[in-house]
């Protein structure tokens, strides 16, 4: 490997349930040199700040001179997808497929069993709303956008204490324009409002995939911006 800028180190650091671990490549000579502090689960940032500290110091390397490249993983999208831990989200979907994540594929893991449990939603029903519009499968506009039936359907769920909202509406792979005017709505009536839209997260044919993917993405994206934004900022 080169170097970058006179830089010649790289740092990995991962966060797992009970030890962050922090990894210090020398691009020049290719050797490692890694560390592992506990994982502080109230802010997991702290602990790999301290791991991040710990190996530069054991090394003497200064992070403003010499470091190039920060990598970091975590687990904390999908440990909050399980734990059902991330924000409040609605959906907004095309009027009349309210419920096509109950759907789905229309199969089950296990057909003959009448009391069957599906796993409980991210999103739950109430605050799943049909928006008046439609596109079709061509990519025209088949019913125009409702947008004062879309600014109440907002107002509605804001007040119902919803952080962030994922879009997707009908064959919006093929053209996102209502999706579009539907994030402006929403950001017009609260401005901080996290918004996912399936047209640029997944653009891509079956509205369930598309919807599960993009629901996943808005209940986790709020807890994760506050989460990258403190460590980039501790980080500096």
């Amino acid at each position: 490997m080169g170097t970058r800028d006179g830089k010649v180190y790289r740092l990995g650091c991962d966060i797992g349930g009970t030890f962050t671990d922090a990894v210090l490549l020398n691009t020049e000579t290719n050797t490692l040199h890694a560390g592992k502090v506990l994982t502080t689960p109230e802010d997991p940032s702290v602990g790999a700040i301290r791991g991040i500290e710990e190996v530069l110091e054991e090394k003497g390397v200064n992070a403003s001179t010499e470091l190039a490249d920060v990598i970091h993983g975590t687990t904390l999208v999908i440990n909050a997808v399980i734990n059902r831990s991330g924000a409040k989200t609605a959906l907004l979907v095309t009027e009349g497929f309210r419920d096509f994540l109950e759907i789905g594929r229309g199969g089950r893991w296990d057909n003959y069993d009448m009391y069957i449990r599906m796993p409980r939603h991210l999103v739950p029903r109430r605050h799943r709303k049909g928006i008046r519009e439609r596109i079709n499968r061509d990519g025209k506009v088949y019913v125009e956008f409702d947008e004062a039936q879309a600014e109440a359907a907002v107002r509605e769920l804001l007040e119902d204490g919803v952080e962030a909202f994922a879009v997707c509406f009908l064959h919006s792979f093929r053209n996102p324009a209502h999706e579009k005017k539907m994030k402006e709505v929403i950001l017009r009536v609260d401005h901080e409002a996290q918004v996912t839209l399936s047209s640029e997260i997944i653009p891509e044919i079956r509205e369930y995939d598309r919807a599960s993917t993009t629901v996943a993405n808005a209940y986790t994206l709020p807890n994760m911006k506050r989460y990258i934004s403190k460590f980039k900022k501790d980080l500096e």
